[in-house]
């Protein structure tokens, strides 16, 4: 799974969308277009310009079931804020651009093979539960819930039950089966199919200190 990131600086360029007519499976580029399809779908989602969400992947150390699927990394602090404060010190965050100069405000990234190889409607879980964690106001800032755990809420197991409504809307509006139907499949099973995958990966923003 070849790398496509750009070089690290104080700012990140990636290549947005891959070509189509690379030999293998491009998994970022699917995976945008279900993220896409899901978000012009669901009305709990229509707040998301998803051509600002980089979407990217990241190799699982060790293959095993259990670990992050997926994260969703917010590129501002907290209600859009350009500059952040930790222990005492301010921050900025690198940012990221694509090939036509748009500012990323999030990047989900997705672990492989992990993600691939839990069932069907979980993997739509997992990629429902990260576009709902990008804030109503799509500032760059993630959503935040009343509480100690604004992220999830107190409740880890109603969050995801709300996600798995979410995923069994979308089905019911009945996306075209050949934009998700990779998702039925393994990571070897995709191997075994396409011969390679590969796509975007971008690497973790840094916390550039301000003076």
């Amino acid at each position: 799974m070849p790398s496509r990131a750009g070089s690290v600086t104080s700012s990140i360029r990636t290549r947005r969308q891959p070509s189509r007519g690379t030999a293998g499976f491009d998994f970022t580029l699917h995976i945008h277009d279900v993220c896409a399809d899901m978000v012009s779908r669901l009305p709990e989602l229509s707040h998301i310009d998803i051509e600002r969400v980089a979407i990217s992947f990241s190799q699982a150390r060790k293959r095993v079931a259990h670990g992050l699927y997926a994260t969703t990394t917010p590129m501002r602090f907290e209600d859009g804020a350009l500059i952040g404060v930790r222990r005492s010190r301010k921050y900025s965050v690198q940012r990221l651009f694509d090939d036509q100069q748009r500012e990323m405000l999030y990047i989900v990234s997705f672990y492989l093979p992990r993600f691939m190889d839990v069932c069907f409607k979980e993997k739509l879980i997992t990629i429902i539960h990260e576009l709902w964690h990008i804030s109503p106001d799509f500032n760059g800032d993630l959503r935040r819930h009343s509480g100690r755990c604004y992220v999830h809420t107190r409740s880890q197991k109603e969050y995801d039950a709300q996600m798995a409504q979410f995923a069994d809307r979308w089905l019911d509006s009945n996306p075209s089966p050949k934009r998700f139907e990779f998702l039925h499949l393994s990571f070897d099973e995709l191997t075994s199919k396409h011969g390679k995958v590969y796509g975007i990966k971008i690497p973790h923003p840094k916390l550039l200190p301000v003076e």
